[in-house]
């Protein structure tokens, strides 16, 4: 567990350089965040509106809902996808070397909208049925969906970069991002301790200490003003690190795609690293 901690830090430290470059790497998941906030926004409200979870709630869920739900899906991929090949393939430039710009990632993004769109559609397609069984299955078929889901979760690790610098469709993109994988490293990610891992520590252990504060202003008499100030701040340093992790994590997945393909991660990454990041075992996906 230590040593894949240390490995995890390694990669954190190894991508926040890359960051430290490219200040504006992290505009990419703003753009993300804004557009999917937007988009549920658009359609949270007029369902709330007409009364929609109540009805929902009396008759359960039917085709027609779930024909709504499978559009929000594609959009909300759609947004998701093009965001993270802008920020992988403006990764991936300076990775090799060069110097790119937020236009840079956009143009990549924009130039891949096809493909990136037909992903989002396949991408819905299969978190919609999982939804679906999930929602009318039992505790065992729960278990079973969230297995198939980290399975694909893994497929799909390097189908982002795939898209971003080579010219397939989804479908091809999905089978290299499985050969490459395998290839590489085996079949199995480590994750136990990932990037994200680490950075959700952070982020549950700042709530921690907000709620502590929080409670302890309010049994000293403080004034309501101070534990919603502490809130604000927590709120405001909760977005921002996830912000830095979803900026983190782009990169490092543009290191991995690299290591991949070439044998080499750049300048900025230790191949060791990133390759102790995965662990080879016999299982096939």
């Amino acid at each position: 567990m230590l040593n894949t901690l240390r490995t995890s830090w390694s990669l954190i430290k190894s991508s926040a350089k890359v960051l430290q470059s490219d200040k504006e790497l992290i505009i990419f998941p703003i753009l993300s965040g804004i557009g999917v906030l937007l988009l549920s926004a658009v359609f949270i409200v007029p369902i709330i509106l007409v009364g929609f979870f109540n009805t929902v709630a009396e008759r359960g869920f039917q085709l027609v809902d779930y024909l709504i739900l499978f559009f929000f899906y594609i959009l909300q991929y759609l947004i998701i996808f093009l965001c993270n090949t802008a920020l992988v393939g403006a990764a991936m430039i300076r990775i090799r070397g060069g110097n790119p710009t937020v236009r840079d990632g956009l143009k990549i993004a924009i130039d891949r909208f096809v493909p990136i769109f037909f992903y989002a559609l396949i991408a819905a397609t299969v978190g919609l049925l999982l939804s679906m069984i999930k929602n009318k299955g039992n505790t065992l078929t729960n278990i079973v969906v969230s297995i198939i889901g980290f399975v694909w979760n893994v497929a799909t690790f390097l189908v982002v970069p795939v898209l971003a610098v080579e010219d397939v469709g989804p479908i091809d993109a999905i089978k290299r991002s499985v050969n490459y994988l395998k290839k590489t490293w085996g079949e199995q990610l480590v994750g136990s301790f990932s990037i994200s891992a680490i950075f959700n520590l952070i982020i549950i252990t700042l709530i921690l200490l907000a709620v502590a504060a929080v409670v302890l202003v309010i049994n000293l008499g403080g004034a309501a003003w101070v534990y919603v100030s502490i809130g604000i701040i927590t709120i405001m340093l909760v977005l921002m690190i996830s912000l830095i992790n979803a900026t983190l994590t782009g990169i490092y997945t543009a290191a991995v795609y690299q290591f991949a393909t070439t044998g080499e991660a750049g300048t900025f990454f230790d191949p060791a690293v990133v390759r102790d990041a995965f662990h080879s075992t016999n299982t096939k996906i």
